[in-house]
Order: C-alpha cells, then structure tokens, then sequence
C-alpha cells in the first residue's frame, strides 16, 4: 500500500517537493531557485524548461532522502504561481517564448484598449475580475501578436497554453507522448477567460480577448486523479 503523498509547490522564484506521511507530517523536502528574467523595466519572465527541470530535481532530491519509490506516493498534488502564462508546441513540448510571470506588466496598452471600449469592469460579470495586467488571458493574446507564426500555429491547434500548472501536468504525464492537457477551475477562473457560471472557456471571452479555443487546456475540478505521472522509471498518480 503506498504510504506517502507527493506535494509539488510551484513557486515565482522556486519549486519544492514536500513528501508527508499519512497524519499529514513531512517527511522530506527539496527546494530549487530558478532564473529571474527581466528584458527590460515591467517585464517578468521565466525559462519553462527551467522550471519543468527544477521540479523532476525537487522530486528526485526528496525521493531519495529517505529512500522512497514512485510507488511509495499515492498521489502528487500540485500548488502553483498563478496567472503566469506559458505556450508551448503540442508536438515538441518546447515553448514559443519564456513564460510571462504574473507580475509582468507588458500588456498595460492591451488592457487600456479594453477599459476604452467598456470601461475596467466590462469583463466582470462574468469573470468576477476586473481588467488588469496579471491575468492570463492578455498575456495569451501578447505572445500570440508578437512571437512570429505562432497566432497561426494555435489557429491550427499546434501550440498549448497553460498556466504552470498545465505544463506540469503535461510534462509529468508524458509531454508530446500523450501528455494530459488540462487546468483546474481555479486557475482556469484567473486567466479572465472561463465564465464563472458555467466553469467553461466562453466564447465571447475568447473572441473579446483574442484567444484560440484549440489552444486551452481542458478545465477540471481542483480535486482527482487526472493520470500517471512518470517518476525516473517509475509511475506515480498524479492529481490535484
């Protein structure tokens, strides 16, 4: 019987991986920083790769610390830097550009536009947010407008968006082989694209915003087992 839960905590400067017994007691820990980018003033970005490789480290550094198999861990949930906006190849699993953190405040002109048109809460009866730079949605239409080819690309279903914790997911389920595209309603509810109603991407978000249906993972409950998660060589349940 497998003894041990597996927490990934997905951080804006760092991830760990928390291993805790069943009274919920940690038994081991591993941390890594990762690189802080700034191309130029309010602008925040990450290297995804980076991170993706951080967290098979955290994993790997805390497994070992006292021993333990993949099948030692009933589940490995996941807690996550929210907002921050990653588009990546469907078929490679490379992203089209760093991943742009919450903080980064590129799309200000963007959400300008949008206030004139309607003013800052437009968007809020079904999202429950105002407009503002941070949210996923306009960081989506940024790379999509200013990273050459790719609005075509995710016309055609060939490049995914995530938050960080999608490009987890569908890294530790099997990237370009068969990964899970999906995101839980909470994250989901931060981009300023899922209508709160219906916990669905809705089409005249999507059409407002800029932003491909095709690329969007699908949108699940924050609690479940959503697939095999592959740990050196071994599989762990991977869930929320």
């Amino acid at each position: 019987m497998s003894t041990y839960i597996g927490a990934i905590d997905q951080g804006t400067t760092s991830t760990r991986f928390i291993v805790f017994d069943r009274a919920g007691r940690i038994v081991s820990v591993a941390q890594k920083e990762h690189e802080q980018i700034f191309p130029q003033p309010g602008w925040v970005e990450h290297d995804p790769t980076e991170i993706s490789r951080r967290t098979e480290e955290v994993i790997d550094a805390a497994m070992k610390q006292k021993g333990l198999r993949p099948s030692d861990l009933a589940a490995i949930g996941i807690t996550n830097q929210r907002e921050t906006t990653v588009v990546w190849d469907r078929k490679t699993g490379h992203p089209v550009y760093n991943a742009l953190v919450w903080q980064d405040t590129r799309v200000d002109s963007y959400v300008a536009e949008l206030a004139r048109r309607g003013g800052p809460d437009r968007l809020r009866c079904k999202t429950g947010l105002p407009l503002a730079t941070h949210f996923s949605g306009l960081k989506i239409r940024w790379i999509l407008d200013n990273v050459p080819g790719v609005r075509e690309r995710a016309n055609a279903g060939d490049v995914l968006f995530g938050n960080i914790d999608s490009f987890l997911v569908w890294n530790l389920t099997g990237g370009p082989r068969g990964g899970i595209h999906i995101t839980d309603c909470t994250n989901a509810s931060r981009t300023q694209l899922m209508n709160l109603e219906t916990l669905e991407w809705d089409d005249e978000l999507l059409d407002v915003i800029g932003v491909p249906r095709q690329m969007l993972p699908r949108i699940v409950a924050s609690s479940e087992v959503y697939g095999n998660a592959t740990l050196g060589c071994d599989t762990g349940r991977t869930s929320r």
